[in-house]
């Protein structure tokens, strides 16, 4: 009998995992950083996942960098981006973790860089959030 139901249980873990691997694989996230540092201000940026580098790139102002990426089975997608411009150096902040974005973002993550920091658009409120600021 033991035997029948440690069958029955992994059975029922396998069926669970793909479910929830069928799910994670069809939340596919948008992610886009605009520069909004007006006066013609460039910055430099690089974003990038433990398992995907999407480059160096220089933006002027009033252009954005973007990148669509599936989640994973497991809730822990990151993406992390390092950024400069005039005032700011190497600046790193979290453009998608899985355990913030997943209900703010829903299936869009809007960044703008300002001078004053950036701000992340929620979707849930419909309202640009203050997020990270610079340090002094």
């Amino acid at each position: 009998m033991s035997n029948a139901v440690a069958v029955l249980l992994l059975v029922l873990t396998i069926l669970w995992n793909q479910l929830v691997l069928s799910q994670n694989q069809d939340q596919d996230q948008h992610v886009s950083i605009t520069n909004r540092l007006g006066n013609g201000k460039n910055m430099s940026l690089h974003c990038q996942s433990k398992d995907n580098d999407l480059g160096q790139h220089n933006l002027a102002d009033g252009t954005e960098f973007a990148w669509d990426f599936s989640v994973n089975a497991w809730g822990t997608t990151l993406f992390y981006c390092d950024l400069e411009w005039e005032s700011v150096q190497q600046y790193h902040f979290d453009a998608y973790a899985f355990d913030r974005d997943d209900v703010r973002c829903q299936t869009q993550c809007l960044w703008l860089i300002s001078t004053e920091g950036i701000y992340g658009f929620n979707g849930q409120t419909g309202f640009w959030e203050y997020i990270y600021h610079w340090p002094n």
